[in-house]
């Protein structure tokens, strides 16, 4: 398959639990059938990410290639943009609030 043909996707990467193997989610638009208004869907392909650069939340740029595996077809061409994560998740943040005001209820403050 010549460099000229082959599909070229833009998305986030989603996964990374994998060795060398990441999921990349990929939005597109659609008209409605009947209501005719664009329909955000999404595709998930894996992609070949040989070094294991690639974070969660990055914007990279996949390419078409022969298959690798059974379901990976695609693999990194670059990395757009690294993605911004917080070092805290949201369960951490309502377990420490939580905490907090048991706490101040326990010292009679409200």
């Amino acid at each position: 398959m010549s460099h000229d043909r082959r599909k070229v996707r833009v998305g986030k990467v989603v996964s990374i639990s994998m060795d060398k193997t990441i999921v990349v989610s990929v939005e597109w638009r659609q008209p409605h059938r009947i209501y005719k208004k664009n329909v955000r869907k999404w595709s998930r392909f894996k992609a070949h990410d040989e070094t294991n650069q690639c974070s969660l939340g990055d914007e990279v740029r996949i390419i078409e290639t022969r298959p690798l595996s059974k379901t990976k077809n695609w693999k990194v061409q670059e990395i757009i943009q690294k993605g911004d994560l917080a070092e805290i998740q949201p369960d951490e943040i309502d377990n420490n609030s939580t905490s907090e005001n048991d706490s101040n209820q326990l010292e009679g403050v409200s």
